[in-house]
């Protein structure tokens, strides 16, 4: 039996990587500490800063939440509802976020995509002919930065995690997009009306943040979105971490050598484009009409 590096307790967590075991009562202590250490290395959060977290009701997320606000910051919550009845896949998530908000006395604020859109996510991407996920992304992105901007806050906070960030980077190096790669960072300054986005949770697994979540006591779904299934990320991700069990360690020295040895590189091979407004809704994009509203002229002609 593992015992706990710090005060010798039963240990819950053996992490390989780090060599190191903790118990029940030290690991958010440690998963505190890592993370209010990124925060400050990458210059993710300043003192003027105003902090809106994506809530999406998953572990990630409300782990996020709770840990800014257990470190200090005041951080607020938007829950943007996409209007998935799929085994009542939003309205369960909405309330595992309603609960987390009473809980630490933060605001969470709530946006229908119904509502802003003219349809729920499923319809959109139905009558789009995109990729659930595809769709889904634009919408939420687009409105996290429309809210942010709204209502005064500069750092949109969300609760990307090491797998998703070694998935994503692993989906990129197989079809060489560079231009993808170029902008794949755990900090995306704030530009042109788009607000600074900062992955405060880059450093843990997936399993390390379901643990912090669950030893703080937060509820959260643990339903999977029903349109991830087969998603090109969940089989990247089977892949890591059969490369994981035989090699501690790869999934982090995967990410972290790309963000400091090659991500600068295609930073300046491949510039950000240049942005314009849209003709449509004015908000930054490199196209006469943004993705959005195109999205948007769609649901409305269905």
């Amino acid at each position: 039996m593992k015992r706990c590096l710090w005060c010798k307790q039963k240990a819950v967590i053996y992490m390989r990587e780090h060599r190191l075991a903790l118990c029940k009562e030290c690991y958010p202590k440690w998963f505190l500490r890592v993370t209010e250490r990124l925060i400050k290395e990458w210059h993710m959060i300043e003192s003027h800063d105003k902090v809106l977290v994506a809530v999406s009701g998953g572990k990630d997320s409300l782990g996020l939440w709770f840990a800014l606000t257990k470190l200090g910051y005041e951080a607020d919550g938007l829950y943007l509802d996409l209007g998935i009845s799929a085994g009542e896949y939003s309205t369960k998530s909405k309330h595992f976020a309603l609960q987390l908000s009473e809980r630490i006395q933060r605001p969470l604020h709530i946006v229908s995509v119904a509502e802003e859109v003219g349809r729920p996510v499923p319809d959109l991407a139905f009558a789009s002919r995109r990729e659930p996920c595809s769709a889904c992304g634009t919408v939420k992105r687009y409105l996290f930065n429309k809210f942010a901007l709204e209502n005064g806050y500069t750092v949109i906070a969300t609760g990307h995690n090491l797998d998703d960030e070694a998935a994503t980077l692993m989906g990129n190096v197989l079809r060489w997009q560079l231009a993808y790669l170029a902008r794949q960072a755990p900090v995306l300054p704030a530009k042109e009306d788009l607000v600074k986005r900062i992955k405060p949770f880059v450093r843990f697994t997936e399993k390390q943040v379901a643990l912090f979540t669950i030893l703080s006591g937060i509820p959260y779904i643990e339903q999977e979105c029903p349109f991830s299934e087969g998603a090109a990320s969940l089989f990247y991700k089977d892949l890591l971490n059969k490369i994981e069990e035989r090699s501690p360690g790869t999934k982090w020295a995967f990410y972290s050598q790309f963000i400091e040895q090659l991500q600068p590189l295609l930073n300046e091979k491949f510039p950000e484009p240049e942005l314009k407004p849209c003709s449509k809704c004015g908000m930054p994009t490199t196209a006469e009409i943004c993705a959005f509203c195109r999205i948007q002229a769609i649901a409305y002609s269905g």
